[in-house]
């Protein structure tokens, strides 16, 4: 099973309280500007209800070791999240959780991974919960569908995994002369479909839009999830909805479920 956050009528009140006042004021307002955002090289201002989406997702359902594809805003909201079950959880954890109370940042771009970093230390100089990976991202391909992959995925299994990278620009290579690094593409990454099946049941995935990547990810899963779009913000989640492989993941499981 898996909570979902209620919707919020005042996203002004939740971002003081979390002391992120800093992001709500640097949000901007929805325009119906259609110009390429993908294409401005520069990052973008936060969206307000996809990170009270993002957290609420962490909390309620208590997660705490993350994955995340393509740093941002989210970063930040992602170790406040964290922070916030560490305290509420007392720092306790599950049986063979080697990576407890951590976020795992995979980016293809060294320049957004040096603005992630700087927006982190405004509100934590020492954030030893997060860190952050470097790698490229070449074509490849999947059930020989074209797709992308990280060349220097870092050895993790998350129980939350947010996507919203890499940058499709950004992507090295061509395979049979296709790439999607061009304008009429758009993302598709397949890690998340080779590591499969070293997920633990109860596993949590966030897509941040990307639906032709979410409709790639539901033509090719082979075990058995659960899936809802958020139609507020665009938002698709994933659960792994299996029985417990055993008495360690069976705990992991309980350990989500308390109150």
């Amino acid at each position: 099973m898996i909570k979902i956050p209620k919707k919020n009528t005042n996203l002004k009140s939740f971002f003081q309280k979390l002391g992120l006042n800093k992001i709500y004021n640097e949000s901007s307002e929805y325009t119906s500007d259609q110009k390429d955002k993908r294409l401005s090289g520069n990052p973008y201002s936060p969206d307000l209800l996809d990170l009270y989406y993002l957290y609420e997702l962490i909390r309620l359902n208590k997660r705490i070791t993350i994955l995340e594809y393509g740093c941002g805003w989210s970063t930040v909201m992602i170790y406040f999240a964290i922070k916030k079950m560490k305290s509420i959880m007392k720092g306790k954890s599950f049986p063979r959780n080697y990576n407890p109370y951590q976020l795992f940042s995979l980016d293809n771009d060294k320049k957004f991974i040096s603005i992630s970093k700087k927006r982190l230390n405004v509100f934590s100089k020492n954030a030893t919960e997060v860190k952050f990976f470097y790698s490229e991202v070449s074509m490849s391909t999947f059930n020989d569908r074209y797709c992308s992959k990280y060349n220097n995925h870092p050895l993790i299994n998350p129980d939350f995994i947010y996507v919203d990278g890499p940058d499709q620009f950004n992507i090295k290579g061509k395979i049979n002369n296709f790439t999607i690094n061009s304008k009429p593409m758009v993302p598709m990454i397949s890690d998340i479909l080779r590591y499969e099946h070293f997920l633990m049941p109860g596993t949590i995935i966030l897509f941040d839009g990307r639906q032709s990547n979410v409709r790639f990810f539901k033509a090719n899963f082979q075990r058995k999830w659960n899936d809802f779009h958020i139609n507020e913000t665009g938002q698709h989640v994933f659960i792994l909805n299996e029985k417990p492989l055993g008495k360690i993941n069976k705990a992991q499981l309980d350990f989500y479920n308390r109150k």
